[in-house]
C-alpha cells in the first residue's frame, strides 16, 4: 500500500444512494466536497453484522459533522440496489434504516483499490480517511474486518485538524478540544512536557 498522508484524495466518479433513497449515476466526490472537509469510510459488505453498528454511529453523529463542516460519505462493495434495500429494512431486523449521508456503490472495486483498502479482490477493510478542504488525505486508519471503529476518534481528529489550522498548534497524544496544545518550537515542547508529562 502506497501512503497516502499528504496526497490528494483519489477522486471517483461512481453510482451512490443519496439520503433520500436516489440514485446519483454520476456521483463525483470531489464536486460533492467542493472545499469541504470530508470523511470518507469503508466498510466490508451490507447485511453483514459489525457494519450496520458503524454506520449508525456514524449517522447518530451527523449533527457533530455538519456543524464542523465535514461531509461524510461511506462506501462498500454492494450494488445501489442493494444499499437501498439495506436502508429500508429496519434497524432492529438488522437494517440501517434512512441513514443521512451518500452511500458509494463501489461495484467494480475500483475506489477501494485506490485508497489501498481492497482485500483479496473481494471486500473493503475498514478503512476511515479524514481530507482537507483542499482535498488532501490528512489521516486515515484501518481496521481489520472484526474490528469496529470509534467515530468520535474520527470527530476528535477533526477537531485536531481544524485546531492546527486555526492555531498553527499541535496536538498532544490524547488532545481533546478546548485542552492546552503545543507551540511547534522547541521551547513549546519543554513547557509542555514541564506541566504534563505526568498524565500522557
Amino acid at each position: 500500500m502506497v501512503p497516502l498522508i499528504g496526497q490528494m484524495a483519489p477522486d471517483f466518479t461512481v453510482t451512490a444512494v443519496m439520503p433520500d433513497n436516489s440514485m446519483n449515476d454520476k456521483f463525483q466526490f470531489h464536486e460533492y466536497l467542493s472545499g469541504s472537509y470530508g470523511l470518507l469510510f469503508f466498510w466490508p459488505l451490507d447485511f453483514t453484522f459489525v457494519c450496520p453498528t458503524e454506520i449508525l454511529a456514524f449517522d447518530h453523529r451527523m449533527k457533530a459533522f455538519e456543524e464542523k463542516g465535514v461531509k461524510v460519505v461511506g462506501v462498500s462493495v454492494d450494488s445501489a440496489f442493494t444499499h437501498i434495500a439495506w436502508k429500508k429494512t429496519p434497524v432492529e431486523e438488522g437494517g440501517i434504516g434512512p441513514v443521512r449521508f451518500p452511500i458509494v456503490a463501489d461495484l467494480s472495486k475500483s475506489v477501494s483499490r485506490s485508497y489501498g483498502v481492497l482485500l483479496n479482490e473481494s471486500v473493503a477493510f475498514r478503512g476511515t480517511f479524514l481530507i482537507d478542504r483542499k482535498g488532501v488525505i490528512r489521516h486515515y486508519v484501518i481496521n481489520d474486518l472484526p474490528l469496529g471503529r470509534n467515530v468520535d476518534e474520527a470527530l476528535r481528529m477533526v477537531d485536531a485538524l481544524q485546531f492546527f489550522e486555526e492555531n498553527g498548534e499541535v496536538c498532544p497524544a490524547g488532545w481533546n478540544k478546548g485542552q492546552t496544545a503545543i507551540k511547534a518550537s522547541e521551547e513549546g515542547i519543554k513547557s509542555y512536557l514541564k506541566s504534563h508529562a505526568k498524565a500522557l
